[in-house]
């Protein structure tokens, strides 16, 4: 039922990169079921900055085998790559034509289609929920999204980092995004590169101003940790409160759930088998939670 999405590369990434640019288990993928010639719902899924779809898959597998979506994370363009270096240069254009492109794929199982993400994954859910309302005809789906930057100084970060001077910093910094040693992350960069992290800051800028003048119609369902120190809370709880349909799952900050482990069902581990990311003790209570969410709103046709 899951594989990796090789048309990714043959039909998006054509003359971009090749599957053997991407790092092992950083591949796009998709869960699809056997294809009966009944519509289908289908959830696009879209990874965080610096991630790669590995970290969608446990939510990916639970929309599958749970509810019967058709299930789409696509790779978005600068990330899982070998030789990293194209970070520098990320481009939100781009990323937004990685999602479309997952999107138009999504709409092949030919029921609704749903959309979220993690991180930067759900702020351009948003996005393109706001912008393509007829496409995204299901519902959203944030996980410890980031809409804003977390802590005091969030706004001032946001502000530095559409300056000229991030893209100096950028250059001047030489050191690798990828730690190849045994304790090394192999589904994510070593650290976040300035290019990417300019980029979310424009996305977050150009989403304010369009969820100043617009509101989400499709359910909204968003989970987050109260102690997430990246993404800030308060605005993924505004969204909440502006939507006409929406519940948030929040985590309690004493339980101390850090930000990209909302989606995890199983720790992250390094290659020597050493723990790097926890899991998130609470993925079963708030997968039950999606799950009579999506029931409410008639996103569920099979289960």
């Amino acid at each position: 039922m899951l594989k990796d999405w090789d048309e990714y590369y043959t039909q998006h990434f054509n003359r971009y990169k090749q599957k053997s640019d991407v790092r092992d288990r950083c591949h796009p993928q998709i869960f699809k079921h056997e294809d009966d010639g009944q519509p289908r719902n289908a959830i696009v899924l879209v990874h965080g900055l610096t991630d790669s779809p590995h970290f969608m898959k446990d939510i990916g597998e639970y929309f599958c085998s749970e509810m019967g979506f058709d299930v789409y994370i696509p790779l978005l363009r600068a990330h899982g790559l070998k030789e990293p270096e194209d970070m520098k240069d990320a481009s939100l254009i781009e990323w937004r034509k990685d999602v479309r492109f997952a999107v138009d794929a999504a709409k092949e199982s030919k029921g609704k289609v749903s959309i979220g993400g993690l991180s930067t994954g759900g702020t351009l859910s948003v996005e393109m929920a706001l912008t393509n309302k007829q496409s995204i005809d299901g519902g959203v789906f944030l996980f410890s999204a980031a809409l804003g930057l977390a802590s005091k100084a969030g706004n001032l970060g946001e502000i530095l980092l559409r300056t000229p001077l991030s893209k100096i910093f950028d250059h001047i910094d030489k050191s690798s995004l990828i730690n190849n040693s045994p304790s090394g992350n192999p589904f994510r960069y070593s650290k976040m590169d300035i290019g990417g992290a300019r980029e979310l800051s424009k996305l977050i800028k150009e989403l304010d101003l369009l969820t100043d003048r617009d509101v989400l119609n499709q359910p909204l369902f968003a989970a987050h940790s109260e102690s997430d120190t990246t993404a800030d809370i308060d605005e993924i709880e505004e969204l909440v409160n502006r939507s006409k349909k929406a519940e948030m799952f929040r985590i309690g900050k004493n339980f101390a759930v850090p930000h990209a482990s909302v989606v995890l069902k199983s720790p992250v581990l390094s290659l020597n088998n050493s723990p790097l990311e926890p899991s998130n003790p609470f993925f079963d209570q708030m997968t039950q939670s999606l799950h009579t969410f999506t029931k409410k709103y008639g996103l569920i046709d099979r289960k």
